[in-house]
């Protein structure tokens, strides 16, 4: 890409959005659209029920949050290899990798839930010696099979995304660290993965955020998260539309949060030379 070109599409200052971009006339319309929507909302349905369960919908959150930071951190360190075995690694480990990408991503997640909660769980109670190991009071609960199974997913995808990440990083910059006499660890982690994470940010935001949407499936196994809280509620009271919009707005704001805290990473890191 030429200088010229780098030029014309880079950013400048006033491309970003100020305040007064804020109050064009159709944002204004849409403002007022969405707050004639909350208080119509709030004035006319029912939310006597919310300060009794506030403390479950608060564990709830706190355990949707553990499951999506928990796996996606997971997934992303068995992301890593994967990626890098798909880039360099010899073809006895290039395609295993390739072959768990493939059949991870082809399978729907609820699936692979199903398979190891209900499947693979349900043979560990026929072995005495996993009954009275030490890990048998974790197997038996379904939180685990919920962990293994969304850090597989987001293993799978991640692994594709730092695949195409790290073969993306311009060859001449490993050459360069090569000459300086930098070994092949430290040209790894000072160079080559900090490079492959800045071009992978983008999408690791997109994939955190649908990691967040799929942590109620871990509902379907009697994990009680947000989504369980919710169905409860429901259960409970026979509303329909003040539980489901109170967890719409719930996962609106996780994403938002998210997505801010990623785009906030992003400016922060440098991308002279990107």
């Amino acid at each position: 890409m030429t200088d010229q070109t780098t030029h014309a599409i880079a950013f400048t200052p006033e491309d970003l959005p100020n305040a007064r971009s804020f109050f064009q006339p159709h944002r204004i319309v849409m403002m007022l659209v969405f707050a004639a929507f909350v208080v119509t909302v709030a004035v006319f349905m029912r939310w006597d029920w919310l300060p009794r369960y506030l403390p479950r919908l608060g564990w709830g959150i706190l355990i949707s949050l553990v499951m999506l930071f928990s796996t996606s951190i997971l997934g992303f360190l068995l992301a890593v290899p994967i990626g890098l075995a798909q880039v360099t690694g010899p073809w006895f480990f290039k395609l295993p990798a390739k072959v768990f990408c493939t059949v991870i991503r082809g399978t729907p997640l609820l699936l692979q839930l199903w398979l190891l909660y209900y499947g693979l769980g349900s043979l560990f109670p026929q072995f005495p010696a996993i009954r009275q190991s030490f890990l048998w009071p974790y197997l038996r609960e379904a939180w685990p099979y919920g962990v293994a199974a969304l850090t597989i997913s987001f293993a799978a995808y991640e692994g594709e995304v730092m695949r195409g990440a790290f073969a993306g990083v311009p060859a001449g910059e490993l050459e360069a660290a090569k000459a300086y006499g930098m070994s092949r660890w430290t040209m790894f982690r000072r160079i080559w993965l900090p490079r492959a994470i800045h071009r992978a940010l983008p999408t690791l935001n997109g994939e955190a955020v649908l990691q967040l949407k799929s942590t109620p499936l871990v509902a379907t196994i009697t994990v009680v998260d947000v989504y369980a809280v919710i169905s409860k509620v429901r259960q409970e009271t026979f509303l329909t539309y003040e539980p489901l919009l109170l967890l719409a707005l719930i996962y609106m704001c996780l994403t938002g949060i998210l997505v801010v805290a990623f785009r906030t990473f992003e400016n922060r890191i440098p991308t002279r030379g990107a």
